[in-house]
């Protein structure tokens, strides 16, 4: 039986990336200073998103970039 087995590279198995709101890991730190940067700006302000969103930004934009999140419209 082949129950939670991984799929098969010979059956056509494509990787794609994650729908909206699914946030696989950044293995390689591809976006890690991004994040800090938000991160560190968040501690500055008291946890007060509105200060930091430029940074927020910067951050999901290099996720998309690298292929961790979809892509997506600035609106």
């Amino acid at each position: 039986m082949s129950f939670g087995r991984p799929p098969s590279i010979s059956t056509g198995f494509q990787v794609t990336p994650p729908n909206r709101g699914a946030f696989p890991l950044d293995h390689y730190g591809e976006c890690k200073a991004f994040m800090t940067q938000y991160l560190e700006c968040l501690k500055k302000n008291a946890s007060t998103s509105s200060e930091c969103r430029h940074l927020n930004r910067d951050y999901l934009n290099c996720r998309m970039q690298n292929g961790l999140m979809e892509k997506d419209e600035w609106k």
